[in-house]
């Protein structure tokens, strides 16, 4: 691969090679210490982030590799009105590859049309989170053997969570997974997500309660209730607190039933679960080193290739208020078709 955009851009060998990487990584990290020396990665987070942006810094570090970039856009040039080409034209001239997470959604493959080196998408707005995907298929892989053929239920808020969209969307590559997906009304998975699993033939039911299916689950995925994606603070008032696992919930679970949780987590998973055999989130937080390790070493040391010159746009097709194209007005108005129905090709809104 080029860049890692969306998950779903990877097929399943794609993502063997990259699992047998990064397990080889995990059993003998030390072969691994002079993988990227003399390379350099560029971290360009708008949005704060303590894991993802921690585990691809101590994962170059720990590839020979070094880093630089930015945590917070006000102390570069963006704050000066800086637009995102500019920005990832001129840092591609300085590393090897660029790490980037925004509050837009599309953002990440909006940067890919700009750069000469490659691109990780580390989470645009409410949109996909392909790394955190890495992460979650390696820890499934790592504690249970591989990942078909499960129950996994996704609890939370499912609409704007893209940690979830995005495992959604890898788990099309796996046979016989079964899904519930729990969460209110208002916080239910997008449509063109709902359409994108009867595609795929991938059974999954619609849930509002958490209690009455845990005992089902292999795998239950718990998210947080995003206030920073709610535009309406009373909205997030409601919403907060909806779903709260406890040491008790868990005693109606499999004996063998992984609790994960892409992290931060607020008040949707009590403290009395950590020490639970069957809590995994703080191993999937450390697998989530060793799997960026395992992508930085095939991208980081990628030949420099210019892209393709691409339209200049004019005005933006797409009505997400949230999608890049509405403030990166120069994006080529880019479309592709999901379920028959033309959508936008950067954040995936129907159009």
């Amino acid at each position: 691969m080029r860049h890692l955009i969306d998950f779903g851009d990877l097929d399943r060998r794609e993502w063997d090679e990259l699992y047998a990487r990064a397990d080889q990584i995990i059993s003998q990290p030390e072969a691994f210490g002079d993988t990227c020396r003399g390379k350099v990665a560029c971290n360009l987070f708008y949005e704060p982030s303590t894991r993802t942006n921690f585990s691809f810094q101590a994962a170059m570090l720990r590839l020979g590799g070094n880093v630089f970039g930015f945590s917070d856009p006000r102390s570069s040039s963006v704050s000066k009105g800086e637009s995102l080409k500019d920005t990832v034209k001129m840092v591609a001239g300085y590393a090897d590859v660029i790490v980037i997470r925004t509050p837009w959604e599309g953002a990440a493959r909006a940067a890919a049309l700009y750069s000469d080196v490659p691109v990780i998408n580390a989470g645009d707005g409410g949109h996909m989170h392909p790394t955190q995907t890495v992460t979650d298929l390696t820890t499934l892989t790592r504690l249970r053997g591989g990942v078909d053929g499960l129950a996994i239920g996704l609890c939370g808020d499912l609409k704007n969570g893209r940690t979830v969209h995005s495992l959604i969307k890898a788990l099309a590559h796996f046979r016989d997974i079964r899904f519930f997906l729990i969460a209110p009304r208002e916080l239910a998975i997008p449509e063109y997500l709902r359409q994108f699993m009867r595609e795929q033939g991938m059974p999954f039911v619609e849930v509002a309660g958490l209690e009455a299916v845990i005992p089902q689950l292999d795998v239950l995925y718990m998210t947080r209730i995003q206030q920073e994606r709610f535009h309406d603070p009373l909205e997030y008032a409601r919403s907060k607190g909806i779903y709260v696992l406890t040491r008790g919930k868990l005693a109606r679970a499999k004996a063998d039933l992984l609790v994960m949780h892409p992290l931060p987590r607020v008040d949707e998973v009590s403290v009395d679960v950590d020490d639970d055999p069957r809590a995994a989130y703080f191993q999937q937080a450390r697998f989530g080193m060793f799997a960026r390790m395992a992508l930085l070493a095939d991208l980081a040391n990628q030949p420099r290739i210019a892209p393709d010159p691409v339209e200049i746009g004019k005005a933006p097709l797409c009505h997400n208020p949230n999608c890049i194209t509405q403030t990166q007005l120069y994006l080529p108005p880019l479309v592709k078709q999901n379920g028959g129905g033309a959508c936008c090709a950067f954040c995936d809104a129907p159009l």
